[in-house]
């Protein structure tokens, strides 16, 4: 099914990306939900991740699904719906833990043990990876090399802005290779204006933010910079209607529930306005594709 594009559509192709975890993983829920009672959670993540691949299928577009391990070993089909349907399928780790509380051989360990699950559940070559919370920056650049040694091509992990959580706001804001390494760092999309970076490549600022705001930045990223955008969003996203933590702070239950219900319909209209495909194929990674 083609979907025409509004007149005006931008003609650079720009990455859409998916972050495959359920709500309850997220990092700011992690002083209020353990990770053992995980399992004992109701799961809906397949079920989000599905309508995500019925919206992608809608508009003909393929994306790169960065999918924890933990995920992807209690749903494998939807592991191998994902690769069949043509999307990446790429590494978030296996719990989300975020790399600023790993060492190097702990990193090492997590992302070769998903590297490894997700390639023999989707039978196919994981090139890509994304850290939870973009928890590479400044004080732990060695994560990009043991990245390159474990046989990742490359990352997106860097958030070049300032954030209570995560960013390097010194690094740069397209893709790059960090000293003399093989593995290509591709940061999310940010947007300068008046010598200022703001983010502008999804997750919960473009639910804060009108849509004509988003848009409008993605434009300037592809018409003045002349680069593709990396959007990215979460399955949690697209529901309104999940179970509602008590005991968290008024910031964090503003940034996890604040339109949700605008979501799809927002994304919608994104898909209409860009042009969009894989990580792999939009940044031209070599190695396998089965798309």
């Amino acid at each position: 099914m083609k979907v025409p594009t509004h007149p005006g559509t931008p003609k650079i192709v720009n990455a859409m990306t998916v972050d495959v975890e359920d709500y309850f993983q997220v990092s700011a829920f992690e002083g209020t939900i353990d990770r053992e009672d995980w399992s004992h959670l109701p799961c809906r993540v397949e079920e989000n991740t599905n309508r995500i691949l019925e919206l992608f299928g809608n508009h003909a577009i393929h994306a790169t699904f960065f999918m924890l391990g933990w995920v992807a070993e209690r749903y494998p089909n939807l592991v191998r719906r994902i690769v069949d349907s043509g999307h990446e399928l790429a590494s978030h780790g296996y719990s989300h833990i975020r790399v600023t509380q790993q060492q190097p051989d702990e990193f090492r360990e997590d992302i070769c043990r998903t590297k490894g699950l997700l390639e023999d559940i989707g039978g196919c070559e994981v090139r890509g990876y994304r850290a939870a919370s973009y928890s590479i920056g400044a004080s732990n650049l060695w994560a990009l090399d043991v990245l390159q040694e474990s046989g990742y091509k490359y990352s997106s992990s860097i958030y070049p802005i300032r954030h209570d959580l995560y960013g390097m706001p010194e690094a740069p804001r397209f893709a790059f290779h960090h000293n003399d390494l093989e593995l290509l760092e591709i940061p999310v999309t940010t947007v300068s204006v008046f010598n200022r970076t703001f983010p502008s490549g999804g997750g919960g600022y473009f639910r804060l933010l009108p849509y004509s705001v988003s848009r409008w930045a993605m434009r300037r990223v592809n018409r003045v910079d002349g680069q593709s955008c990396v959007f990215y969003f979460h399955p949690w996203e697209i529901d309104p209607d999940q179970p509602r933590q008590k005991g968290i702070s008024p910031k964090t239950r503003l940034r996890h529930y604040l339109n949700l219900r605008r979501m799809k319909p927002r994304l919608e209209n994104l898909l209409r306005d860009f042009r969009w495909d894989r990580m792999d194929q939009v940044f031209r990674i070599p190695g396998e594709t089965t798309a």
